[in-house]
């Protein structure tokens, strides 16, 4: 459908949408440039107010992927007539407010609707200087690939709606949610980083896949070395999975390559759609282990070197 729909020009139109990229970039002046984003969804924990801080952060991770910082954020509601006490909106509000006041950033307002399904979440406006942005295409063969959280957030939320989540399992994936990638966004901006995507939706596998393909060589991911939330995979391993799983292989499946040695439950994970999951970052190979230990030392402590990037192969990922 976005093929067929008319692309924008303009001389200040840095990133728009042809590369799928987190966010959009246009220059105001030379040394300024503003970046856009918006993001929400429906409840995936039961706590209101945690909710709106994982919402919250979960919109504010693209300002953070290319590398900008978040400056102003507006609510998007849409909330039931009659069903929910208003006061569950006070709390979510509440909840994303917090969040986008441990960014440095602050809440306008925002615009609400009544719908039968409450959702949330926030558009989000970031600055950023238009010669340091990073975006998710630019990735170079050698480049080593980071990942700063822990996967299966997907996995684990769906688990607490079947109620097979272990208490320990969800407290660690809320704790991942809700954690800004603040840090490690100021983290890689010391680091020449050639390309980032926060992974979100289209899981690890498909996030991947927008900056190889972009880059125009393959990624290389390694099961083994995926940082994994707690009994993420011991859900996975019996079958707790979501929809997006699905939704993301037969997506995937002809750009994607998993090779039979890996165990089902990680080729499930990696395919998990995440919610304000972490930073993919592609750098130079010999500069990865220094970052790596910054990001350990700034309390990035779930970030792992997770594979390389390649050649061209003929398919854009391959996980091995």
């Amino acid at each position: 459908m976005l093929h067929s729909l008319p692309t924008f020009e303009h001389p200040d139109l840095i990133v728009g949408t042809e590369t799928s990229d987190d966010a959009g970039v246009f220059r105001l002046r030379p040394d300024l440039a503003i970046v856009n984003t918006v993001d929400f969804f429906t409840p995936i924990v039961d706590d209101p107010y945690t909710l709106g801080q994982i919402a919250a952060a979960n919109a504010l991770s693209d300002i953070y992927a290319m590398g900008a910082e978040p400056t102003t954020a507006l609510n998007i509601v849409c909330f039931p007539k009659g069903t929910l006490d208003l006061g569950v909106l006070t709390d979510i509000i509440r909840g994303g407010s917090e969040r986008v006041r441990a960014a440095g950033a602050v809440v306008l307002g925002g615009h609400s609707i009544i719908d039968q399904e409450l959702k949330y979440g926030m558009a989000v406006t970031g600055l950023v200087h238009p010669d340091r942005v990073i975006r998710n295409v630019g990735a170079r063969d050698g480049d080593a690939l980071i990942l700063t959280k822990a996967l299966g957030t997907g996995i684990v939320t769906t688990g607490l709606k079947r109620r097979k989540a272990s208490a320990a399992s969800v407290r660690a994936t809320v704790a991942s949610m809700i954690a800004l990638n603040k840090t490690a966004s100021a983290t890689m901006l010391g680091f020449p980083v050639h390309a980032c995507s926060d992974v979100t939706g289209f899981g690890l596998l498909g996030h991947a896949y927008e900056m190889a393909s972009g880059s125009g060589v393959t990624f290389v991911l390694e099961a083994r070395h995926m940082p994994l939330l707690p009994g993420a995979r011991r859900l996975a391993e019996h079958g707790t999975l979501t929809g997006g799983c699905r939704r993301n292989r037969d997506y995937l499946k002809d750009t994607v390559a998993i090779d039979p040695s890996v165990r089902d439950s990680l080729a499930e994970i990696a395919l998990d759609p995440q919610t304000s999951g972490g930073l993919l970052i592609a750098l130079p190979k010999g500069d990865a282990p220094a970052l790596l230990t910054t990001l350990h030392a700034s309390g990035v402590e779930a970030a792992a070197i997770v594979g390389y990037a390649t050649g061209l192969q003929g398919v854009s990922v391959r996980l091995v």
